[in-house]
């Protein structure tokens, strides 16, 4: 017994406790868990938490002293089943599943440790703290629940026992160095004893009981960074949502360094959306001086607000000006995602810019008749059609431009603003008297504008005037009959079926003699080119059923 007690003195002696060690609540019994002194002979100062906010305030709360009964290790399990062979199995035998490994009573190997029961429940716990010796740091490093550190300086540093108590009932208990807590900290200062007013040795001198903390974890964490040598080492390694939480703690207890290091490492590092609302809420709630807050506060908001309308026109107008294909897709997919009325990036956008959007469109259908000029100009023949000028062949600059013009038809039916295209391309007459003379593979690109305008009328997206759809039959019904067929073979993503039922149900919201003419012209074509030509004879059926089956009916 001498000899085991001579070994355990030599263990302790070679492990120097550094500037503080913490334990919570519900520390697993042990032979080394001393009992806290009753707080009758000490100097106390029992606060609200600063971080917590409504807390309970005044006075601490006392615990009542107890005698805990501490077990030994041989009053585990284990050692009441050995007790019972009467001394003939030694106690440090280690049991594994279907076998038993003795250990030679060598001196020169130390005792095994004992397994650590589970802590008690929260509501019957003690307030402990782990002495800081090699057979306790490595039993308490089993419990999920004890932290505790060692170090260099001396077991005199640590005469202040730090009491955090949670709004969830948990409470930790952290001896430190008195010293350093001061120094860092302008709330600790004003709250610690006076040295005349400590009893005792170590951490049951000097005492200091914060209440009502919010987040125990993270003023614990803010105390621990005043003893870190490498603070940033640390955050770093806690990520960024919990130097956040970090940061916050700091302020309220006037750690300055912290604050620094804290908004130091956070402005160096990424965050995610998570992290940035958190931050934004904390900038709302607390304030820290600007000097070393500016960097992170040019993170969350620019120093001169502009418009996000002008922007996203100034964002339009360089996606039609792009000359590469597969670079504009992907551009008109993300300025797509930002204009959708569901997406998150909506919130606050009142509406773009409609005149600009308008001017956009202009300047696209300007470069279009310029094209067909060329083109017509360049050759009579649709081989030499392909004849590349500048970079791009003519024929792709042609695609661009009218692709350009469909994408802007769609933002605008988006954001209501469509009414007026109808009578921008009704009134081209400088593309429509091109048409007749350009190439099919090319002239049929200007059909797919307008196939796009009677979809958006046959699914009433757009409100405009009678005369204006009349004028818009009158001028591009007769070349979309001519191009159906290359809309066909070359759909580019247009759904012609849609265009055939949507067409028909457009022809019908004009005057029934409008119509009629319509659908004799229509009639004439489909009898002689079939699928060459959209397939109206749903629409043409209630026109007839309108026009003569009723008013027969109807008439006197």
């Amino acid at each position: 017994m001498e000899g085991a007690q001579h070994r355990r003195g030599r263990l302790g002696a070679a492990v120097r406790p550094r500037g503080w060690c913490c334990s919570f609540a519900g520390a697993p019994q042990s032979p080394d868990i001393r009992p806290f002194p009753s707080p009758s002979g000490s100097g106390v100062a029992s606060v609200a938490s600063p971080a917590g906010g409504g807390g309970r305030g005044g006075g601490g709360r006392k615990l009542p002293p107890k005698s805990p009964s501490l077990s030994s290790f041989h009053s585990s399990p284990t050692s009441s089943r050995l007790a019972g062979l009467g001394g003939l199995i030694d106690p440090r035998r280690i049991l594994s599943p279907g076998r038993v490994s003795p250990i030679d009573l060598d001196e020169s190997v130390p005792l095994p440790l004992p397994l650590a029961p589970p802590p008690l429940p929260l509501s019957h716990a003690e307030e402990v703290v782990v002495p800081v010796t090699q057979v306790a740091a490595a039993a308490v490093a089993a419990a999920p629940l004890v932290a505790s550190r060692v170090g260099d300086e001396g077991n005199e540093a640590l005469d202040l026992r730090l009491f955090l108590r949670g709004r969830d009932g948990r409470c930790v208990v952290m001896e430190l160095d008195s010293g350093v807590l001061c120094d860092s900290s302008a709330f600790f200062a004003t709250m610690a004893p006076c040295e005349g007013d400590a009893a005792g040795d170590g951490g049951g001198g000097k005492r200091i009981e914060v209440d009502g903390v919010g987040n125990v974890d993270a003023f614990r964490a803010a105390v621990e960074l005043m003893y870190e040598p490498d603070p940033l080492r640390w955050l770093a390694a806690a990520g960024v949502s919990r130097s956040i939480d970090v940061l916050e703690v700091s302020s309220s207890i006037m750690f300055e360094r912290g604050v620094k290091v804290c908004l130091s490492y956070i402005e160096a590092v990424p965050w995610n959306e998570n992290e940035e609302e958190k931050l934004k809420n904390l900038f709302t709630r607390c304030t820290f001086d600007e000097a070393i807050s500016q960097d992170v506060l040019a993170r969350l908001r620019p120093h001169s607000w502009s418009s996000s309308e002008d922007l996203t026109v100034h964002l339009i107008q360089s996606v039609t000006n792009s000359t590469n294909t597969g670079a504009r897709k992907d551009m008109q997919s993300l300025v797509n995602g930002l204009l959708s009325k569901s997406s998150v990036y909506q919130k606050d956008l009142a509406g773009l810019n409609k005149e600009s959007l308008y001017h956009i469109c202009y300047a696209c259908l300007n470069s279009l008749v310029d094209l067909f000029d060329e083109a017509t100009e360049t050759t009579d023949h649709t081989a030499q059609a392909l004849v590349i000028r500048r970079s791009k062949p003519l024929i792709e600059r042609i695609c661009q431009q009218t692709e350009n013009l469909s994408w802007l038809f769609d933002i605008l039916i988006n954001n209501d603003m469509a009414d007026e295209f109808v009578e921008l391309w009704a009134k081209q007459d400088m593309l429509i008297r091109i048409h007749e003379k350009a190439s099919p593979m090319m002239r049929y690109e200007l059909s797919r504008i307008s196939a796009a305008v009677f979809i958006a009328l046959g699914k009433g997206n757009m409100q405009c005037r009678g005369e204006l759809r009349s004028l818009l039959f009158y001028r591009w019904f007769g070349p979309m009959l001519l191009d159906f067929g290359w809309l066909q073979r070359c759909s580019k993503g247009l759904d012609v079926r849609s265009l055939e039922e949507n067409l028909g149900q457009a022809l019908l919201t004009l005057p029934l003699k409008q119509q009629q003419c319509i659908f004799e012209e229509w009639f004439k074509c489909f009898a002689s080119r079939g699928g060459e030509c959209p397939n109206l004879t749903r629409a043409f059926q209630v026109w007839w059923r309108r026009s003569f089956v009723r008013s027969s009916v109807e008439a006197p």
